[in-house]
């Protein structure tokens, strides 16, 4: 296809326990690691796995070997460090440099005012936000976000958990799991505005960009009109904590006014629970800083990963990862379109329109959501969703796949489906050999899916 990627040379791993350790530590129980398997719930191991093929970045991903070396480096520091100073002095130091590299990275070390706040999840982030909305008014604040089906299960308890709020989730996809049109989703999302601040009531409304099976909604213009409208009673956040956004888009949410969540653990496939909120000037809340509260070094070391990964990634030519995006893109949509076993869940096209940012690798597709279907001789049969659960879940032997966790999607000849995702991450970007050798190796992971599939039956 002419364009070639260096293969980043692979040193030996000097593994360290006391790294790993930290590594699954300051988030919560899915970060344990199971001693029988030796993974956490999200299938990842504590130390790198050269020989998988890490196509679930959409959920979570294992620590690369460059990773890994950043994490184990950062910890030595801060146990010299230590000679010195306390552990809530050296904590707060190394994390004020991450936040100055961070935002340098994400083009935004000149931006007036900004606020950038780590917590270990972006559940946390949202938890943190609602509670300071109701400024002691009467009435509850209203949020607004998208299905949790799409974003996380635990997003919307933590925003009404103690909060005073009332939350309404929207909707993206049909019974059928066929995408609701976009008209649909911004005008049930008006309605329910409409409501609240004709009564006075203040509205944290939150689009997603993207959700985990690809999708922007509500609408980038829809969203803008509504803060435009009423300013004073909405406040905006994005939750972008799939991280499939390039910095001109990322600019363009905050001068708009928005808050961006943002996660380091999915596209930029540093370890999970590391998570950052941008908040622009304009925001009127108070948050604080819960990061420098108490030292959470796990937090840190993860956040250090994700930082490495954003400047890998960040160091290939735009042109290359548009070409590489668009190649790979080409080749799955072909081999999902054209595979019995497999049914491609649609999705629009990505658009952001509203926003300042000029197309760029981020409007092209990178999650690939697709149900799974038994052979029989009548036709074609779904997996039902505990079927694609347990197939997600089998010990693997031979060559080892990983693809994002099922996502509940309606219902396929009256069974109940989930879909699983393939997903291109930054990481497989800056390592690949070749376009040919990654999309050699996500088309290998399709065929290990359909054979697991033909053993089911």
């Amino acid at each position: 296809m002419g364009v070639t990627f260096l293969k980043v040379q692979q040193p030996t791993i000097n593994r360290c326990f006391e790294t790993e350790k930290l590594l699954v530590s300051g988030g919560d129980s899915r970060l344990t690691i199971d001693p029988s398997s030796g993974v956490n719930k999200y299938g990842c191991q504590a130390f790198p796995d050269t020989s998988l093929l890490a196509f679930g970045s959409s959920t979570a991903s294992v620590i690369s070997t460059t990773g890994y070396e950043i994490a184990q480096r950062l910890q030595f520091q801060m146990q010299a460090a230590l000679q010195a100073g306390t552990l809530a002095t050296v904590y707060q130091q190394q994390l004020k440099q991450l936040s100055i590299d961070w935002l340098k990275a994400c083009d935004l070390a000149d931006y007036p005012g900004l606020k950038l706040i780590f917590s270990a999840s972006g559940t946390d982030l949202h938890g943190m936000i609602a509670p300071h909305l109701s400024n002691n008014e009467s009435s509850a604040p209203l949020v607004i976000m998208v299905e949790a089906n799409e974003t996380g299960s635990g997003v919307c308890p933590a925003l009404a958990n103690g909060n005073n709020a009332e939350v309404k989730q929207v909707s993206l996809r049909l019974e059928d799991g066929s995408p609701r049109s976009i008209e649909d989703i911004d005008g049930q999302v008006a309605s329910w505005v409409a409501e609240a601040v004709a009564v006075n009531r203040k509205v944290l409304l939150i689009m997603v960009d993207q959700s985990k099976t690809g999708l922007i909604a509500p609408s980038p213009e829809c969203i803008l009109a509504l803060k435009q409208s009423n300013p004073d009673l909405i406040t905006v956040m994005v939750d972008a904590c799939q991280f499939r956004l390039h910095t001109t888009t990322l600019n363009s949410y905050l001068q708009l006014g928005f808050m961006v969540a943002l996660t380091g653990s999915k596209f930029l496939t540093a370890p999970s629970f590391s998570a950052a909120l941008l908040v622009p000037d304009s925001v009127k809340c108070f948050l604080n800083d819960q990061s420098l509260v108490e030292p959470n070094v796990g937090l840190l070391l993860r956040i250090a990963v994700a930082l490495e990964e954003l400047r890998r990634f960040r160091n290939i030519p735009t042109a290359k990862v548009i070409l590489m995006m668009d190649a790979f893109s080409q080749a799955i949509l072909n081999k999902l379109n054209n595979e019995p076993h497999f049914e491609l869940l649609r999705a629009p096209a990505l658009e952001r329109k509203g926003l300042l940012a000029t197309k760029n690798w981020d409007h092209l597709q990178t999650i690939f959501p697709f149900v799974l279907y038994h052979q029989k001789p009548s036709g074609r049969v779904p997996l039902s969703r505990v079927e694609t659960l347990k197939l997600y879940q089998k010990k693997q032997s031979g060559i080892r796949w990983q693809l994002g966790q099922p996502v509940a999607c309606g219902s396929r000849q009256g069974i109940e489906v989930s879909a699983l995702r393939l997903c291109i991450s930054s990481r497989l970007i800056v390592e690949a050999a070749s376009i040919d050798s990654l999309i050699d190796d996500a088309l290998m992971t399709l065929s290990l899916v359909k054979r697991a599939i033909q053993n089911l039956d």
